[in-house]
């Protein structure tokens, strides 16, 4: 038996926090708030009075559409800003995703997003792990699912216009989307560690979908 007892782990909870000042800096698109707050030490006593800019913009869902029975997923490609100011292609393969907004639960969000961006109707949405996504800057977690495929995807071209989104779908063997990601043609988060997730639990996923 492990020495070890993971209840131990973290050291401090949220009453170990006080957040003495919250204001908001920016409001456009996304928010910027400035939080002032000291907090417990390693050592023993407090912290100094801290400043920190955290960027408010919500939590997203990212679904990776998979059928077992023919050992395919989907990824979608389109158009990040984030992404132009590193020298290669701003055009990446990613996970389905989509912002939470106002009363929509996660499995609600996967749902719109994979018909929205892809066309699909998912059957079983298998729940695979959430994360915070920045926990340095931002509030952001992100929930990540499996999408369970049982129909014909229609690879083409899709995203909301009004949105201006220009979305192109592809239906992809796994073994080579992971050739994919082991050549770092697949680099955002979410869709890493969708991937390497189903990876881990293959075997799972196959009894659990296949034929």
């Amino acid at each position: 038996m492990s020495k070890y007892n993971i209840s131990q782990y973290p050291s401090f909870g949220p009453q170990d926090l006080e957040i003495l000042d919250k204001s908001t800096v920016f409001q456009g698109f996304f928010r910027l708030e400035q939080y002032t707050l000291r907090h417990k030490l390693f050592n023993g006593g407090w912290s100094g009075t801290v400043k920190r800019e955290v960027f408010e913009r919500g939590h997203a869902v990212v679904v990776l559409p998979y059928n077992a029975n023919t050992d395919e997923l989907v990824l979608i490609e389109q158009f990040r800003v984030g992404a132009s100011s590193g020298g290669q292609s701003p055009w990446l393969l990613e996970a389905i995703a989509g912002m939470i907004e106002s009363g929509e639960s996660a499995e609600q969000v996967a749902r719109r997003e994979a018909q929205e961006e892809a066309g699909l109707t998912m059957g079983e949405l298998w729940p695979m792990l959430s994360y915070l996504s920045s926990p340095g800057g931002t509030t952001e977690r992100i929930q990540l699912f499996l999408g369970q495929l049982t129909a014909p995807v229609q690879q083409g071209i899709f995203g909301l216009a009004d949105e201006q989104e220009d979305i192109k779908v592809h239906l992809v063997p796994r073994t080579v989307a992971m050739q994919l990601l082991e050549q770092q043609k697949i680099d955002n988060a979410a869709s890493v560690i969708a991937l390497q997730w189903l990876a881990l639990n293959l075997d799972k996923v196959k009894h659990a979908w296949g034929a």
